[in-house]
């Protein structure tokens, strides 16, 4: 019997588990805004203060992956474990949820610190942790609506992309949060 959940489900499940993230997040002593008092759009160029403080930055592309990712993942998985595409989307932000509250402790802030070029991270603002989850769901959404190639198309460009304005990017976040390498950070620091 396949896992299924309804459309209008979907949506007060989505807003709940957004609002729990938000409630833990708080709980963790995020801040709710970029601390400069600033609300906006952009969290401007790399490495500045603002960088994942607003509703968008540099690295909002990887989270409109994450869901691309995710909705491919969940494909897959589905031929083992039969779901709807509405519980595949919930699983989906569960786990976008966990993987945001985790990369705001401590242990993965000073991990960026000690691993990467990004010395002065601190974490996202709720705001922008928030608006990461909502990203997530485009990529899903865009994941499940366009032909595959386009899923493949938009993981080049967008990686490619990142890679060539800031020297980072998904693949290379992830990397260097594994299995650091000190090349890749030199190369990252304009070495």
């Amino acid at each position: 019997m396949p896992l299924s959940i309804s459309v209008k489900a979907l949506v007060f499940i989505s807003i709940a588990l957004i609002a729990i993230q938000g409630i833990i997040l708080f709980s963790m002593d995020r801040t709710l805004f970029c601390k400069c008092g600033d609300i906006g759009l952009w969290g401007g160029v790399y490495l500045n203060s603002q960088m994942s403080q607003q509703f968008a930055d540099i690295y909002t592309p990887s989270h409109f992956l994450h869901g691309v990712g995710f909705f491919w993942i969940l494909w897959l998985i589905r031929k083992k474990i039969p779901m709807s595409l509405a519980t595949m989307l919930a699983v989906a932000i569960v786990v976008e949820a966990g993987w945001e509250i985790l990369e705001n402790t401590e242990f993965i802030i000073n991990r960026y610190r000690s691993v990467t070029i990004s010395f002065d991270y601190y974490g996202d603002s709720i705001f922008n942790s928030l608006s990461d989850t909502l990203f997530m769901i485009f990529g899903f959404l865009f994941a499940w609506r366009a032909p595959a190639w386009a899923s493949v198309g938009a993981l080049l460009v967008l990686e490619l992309g990142v890679l060539w304005l800031i020297r980072d990017n998904l693949a290379l976040n992830i990397l260097m949060l594994v299995y650091p390498l000190d090349a890749v950070r030199i190369w990252q620091a304009g070495g």
